[in-house]
């Protein structure tokens, strides 16, 4: 606000935790997590088991890494119609039911994920965003150990499911 560098300062007000701000008190950047939206996407007749999970691939990601729908909250919106709103701009899919998760950290880019199972119909388009996509057997999804892939395992684990982690390495 004033123009001044930041510097760290101690927070009086939380035991003393360094912030960036303005020496002279005008502003402080507090660097709170953002919150993110996911999507686990099932597509396909839930009830005979004829069901597929949807996994994408961002066009920044290596080649074979896939994972799920993800975005932003707009201001206005509840994380429910966020999440039905990512996925129609992202696959063009509708969110026929959605249902939360979980909550879950991802501290290397200080953001939270709220994930959401989403019931979805419609054909796929992907966005500019997105470069390809995989339809893949609830039984056999392999979750990653980083973010929206602990909200794969819990969903998996809630039905039933074997949750054998990929071994990125």
């Amino acid at each position: 606000m004033c123009a001044a560098p930041l510097v760290q300062r101690a927070d009086t007000g939380e035991a003393g935790k360094l912030r960036l701000a303005c020496p002279d008190g005008h502003w402080t950047h507090w660097d709170n997590p953002l919150p993110v939206l996911a999507a686990l996407v099932e597509i396909g007749d839930h009830a005979s088991g004829e069901s597929r999970i949807l996994l994408a691939r961002n066009a920044a990601w290596p080649e074979k890494m896939f994972a799920l729908i993800t975005g932003f909250m707009e201001r206005g919106e509840t994380p429910e119609q966020g999440v039905a709103r990512e996925l129609k701009e992202e696959t063009n899919l509708d969110a026929d039911a959605v249902s939360l998760i979980g909550v879950y950290e991802f501290v290397r880019k200080n953001e939270v994920i709220l994930a959401y199972h989403v019931k979805a119909s419609g054909t796929i388009r992907l966005s500019e965003e997105l470069v390809d996509y995989r339809l893949v057997a609830p039984e056999k999804l392999r979750p990653w150990r980083a973010g929206t892939g602990y909200a794969v395992a819990d969903w998996m684990e809630a039905r039933g499911l074997p949750v054998e982690f990929l071994d990125w390495s």
